[in-house]
């Protein structure tokens, strides 16, 4: 079993955002006999979407079946006994610490985890949401007490005060809350302050195999990120939803004074080529002043939580403010 971390080094992690710095129905919510048993005993009721759940006072052999939720148990503490990856066979997210998931088993992937394996690992709590595990809710319940969040993405602070109440560490991710403050405060100075970051149109791309390329905006976990530092957006992009997709023809939408962009998959079965090497790209402002910047897609999907918030602060910066401000 993985050594918890101590309270200390909880808010230690908080406290830098590096490296990097969120509801069960009633029913069978209670801790099957295989389940393990919270360090210091006792229970607390917890609402989520589902409903409440009785969850141990503070819990300490956790399975996390989301990126979301594994980086908030990383962030307040927690080494997890199991959690899910984005494909068979894949690694968890890189930007975590390694160190702190050596001893966590993987569980199956997102959204399909093996079952008999969680049950396994006598976990005594689960966390997910119910984009993911909602019909397994009734079966993962009868594991361990299981806490889901509605969604991901842009609702991703309040799914941190979820799973920080599932797991008894809400002083911690108060202080992560407040070291991610502090950075947001510090970068939008570096930047030039307020009215400069405003006047500065960012956006999200990202290249897919085997699909259209996207436009993020601002009902995602990276539009949250802008939001909170006050970065202007495109038009086009500054709007509720999850993202625009664009054509190679179409690349005139992709209009902005800086682009992040990322790589999923086999970069030479998605449009990258086809857009980063026509006029309509080299014409964009963006290409032109040498603003267009290739971030990490495991870091930039995938951190959905105050670790992987963190690192993308710090990459904004190096990129946008290398010189500190």
């Amino acid at each position: 079993m993985p050594r918890p971390l101590s309270r200390r080094a909880a808010l230690g992690l908080a406290a830098g955002l590096a490296p990097g710095l969120a509801f069960t129905g009633c029913g069978p919510n209670s801790p099957s006999p295989k389940a393990g048993s919270s360090v210091g005993g006792g229970t607390r009721t917890v609402r989520h979407a589902r409903g409440e759940s009785t969850v141990p006072a503070r819990a300490e052999r956790v399975v996390a079946l989301d990126t979301d939720a594994l980086d908030s148990a990383v962030t307040l503490g927690l080494a997890p006994v199991g959690a899910s990856t984005v494909s068979a066979g894949a690694p968890f997210p890189s930007y975590l610490p390694a160190d702190r998931l050596a001893g966590t088993k993987a569980v199956g992937t997102i959204g399909q985890p093996s079952l008999e394996t969680i049950a396994a690992l006598r976990p005594d709590l689960i966390l997910s949401n119910q984009v993911r595990d909602d019909k397994r809710y009734d079966e993962l319940s009868k594991i361990a007490p299981t806490v889901l969040s509605k969604t991901t993405g842009p609702t991703w602070k309040e799914n941190v005060r979820l799973h920080a109440e599932a797991l008894g560490r809400q002083s911690e991710a108060a202080a992560a809350d407040a070291a991610y403050q502090a950075k947001l405060r510090d970068l939008v100075t570096a930047l030039g302050g307020p009215a400069r970051a405003g006047a500065t149109r960012v956006e999200m791309a990202r290249f897919l195999a085997g699909a259209p390329t996207r436009l993020y905006l601002n009902d995602t976990f990276v539009g949250s990120l802008f939001k909170d530092l006050g970065l202007g957006r495109p038009a086009n992009q500054d709007k509720p939803g999850f993202s625009m997709e664009i054509s190679p023809e179409q690349v005139d939408q992709a209009a902005a004074d800086v682009v992040f962009y990322s790589v999923y998959g086999d970069a030479a079965k998605s449009d990258q080529g086809k857009i980063t090497e026509g006029a309509l790209w080299k014409n964009l402002d963006a290409v032109r002043n040498g603003r267009v910047f290739r971030v990490d897609d495991n870091l930039w999907m995938l951190g959905i939580g105050y670790t992987g918030a963190g690192l993308i602060l710090d990459e904004i910066r190096k990129d946008l403010a290398p010189t500190g401000g």
